[in-house]
């Protein structure tokens, strides 16, 4: 059986950091610090924009437990910039241990299933912190910001933002949420070759794994309050629920995507949503689990999915690999 038991893993806080844009979003009230002047967060250039976005989040999930560094035994942490330097130059102040990972935009789902792992069986205190930031993802993987490149209706916005969970087997600590279950995802590669349709080329591997998390724990759509995944957008989660529907499973009424929460899609025009690694990880630490803080979700499964290309890999014509590691929240009674 693939499904890891974590049910020592407590999340004891989590915070998040997020851009202009994303304050203006119908979330924009639930985020802990914004940027609203120029979302550079008072540095020269973008990508140190970001790691400050990290040292942001981080500081202020562990400032909510009073926690100083010796508190917190790992960090693992992640972005889309080429070689994670977002997190390596953002937490490197932090004197903690860290390890950097990269899962595209399942990163932060990667973080929490590896923090949970390794409190689980460690019995240590895990930092999970990820982000991405739209201008530093734009001239990275697409155009340059100057270029003015119109953007095709399946096209994302890559989500300015940062998000932190610390998660410990001190249950006495936590916000009464545990993870209760992960599953790691499988590449899955669809033959997608649009660079501005991301949602078609992860929504594949998004349902291979919720239907092997299904079909090995013997639960349904109807076990959980919310099925979350991110982020797939509005295109990639049309596709998902015709998966789904193929194999017979439907999801539709426990669905929902943290890059459809995150903007308004008519006043913002973010086309098919957000996404990016700061996406699902600002609204599942700032919207989802303070709502199953307060009791309003009790089991959730959150997938997070992630396209693993880069320019080169475009530029030479390949098809885009995806992955969805999967996240089982569930509150403490």
């Amino acid at each position: 059986m693939d499904i890891i038991r974590t049910e020592t893993a407590c999340v004891l806080s989590s915070a998040s950091v997020v851009g202009s844009q994303e304050k203006l979003g119908p979330l924009g009230e639930c985020f802990d610090l914004c940027d609203t002047k120029d979302d550079t967060f008072g540095k020269d250039s973008f990508e140190k924009s970001e790691g400050e976005m990290q040292r942001l989040a981080l500081k202020c999930a562990m400032d909510k437990l009073s926690f100083g560094d010796s508190d917190v035994d790992q960090i693992f942490a992640g972005d889309l910039i080429n070689q994670c330097i977002s997190s390596g130059y953002g937490l490197a102040d932090f004197d903690i241990p860290f390890m950097g990972i990269y899962g595209a935009c399942s990163t932060f789902a990667e973080g929490i299933l590896l923090s949970s792992v390794f409190s689980s069986f460690a019995e240590k205190v895990c930092a999970a912190v990820t982000s991405s930031h739209n201008c530093t993802a734009e001239r990275q993987f697409r155009f340059p910001l100057e270029y003015g490149a119109q953007r095709t209706p399946t096209s994302q916005w890559t989500v300015t933002g940062a998000g932190a969970l610390i998660i410990s087997p001190d249950a006495e600590k936590s916000m009464g949420i545990r993870v209760a279950e992960c599953l790691p995802g499988k590449v899955f590669d669809a033959g997608i070759t649009d660079v501005n349709n991301m949602g078609a080329a992860m929504a594949p591997a998004a349902a291979d794994t919720i239907i092997r998390y299904f079909e090995e724990s013997g639960r349904d759509p109807e076990s959980f309050d919310y099925i979350v995944t991110g982020d797939l957008g509005f295109e990639g989660s049309s596709i998902l629920l015709e998966l789904m529907n193929e194999k017979g499973i439907d999801i539709s009424s426990r669905h929902t995507d943290c890059g459809m929460e995150i903007y308004d899609r008519k006043a913002q025009d973010m086309h098919a949503g957000g996404s990016g690694c700061g996406c699902s990880a600002v609204v599942v630490a700032s919207y989802f689990l303070p709502r199953m803080k307060k009791g309003e979700i009790n089991d959730m499964l959150f997938v997070g999915t992630g396209a693993m290309m880069n320019s080169m890999s475009l530029q030479q014509g390949l098809s885009i690999p995806a992955i969805g590691h999967l996240v089982r929240f569930e509150k403490v009674r």
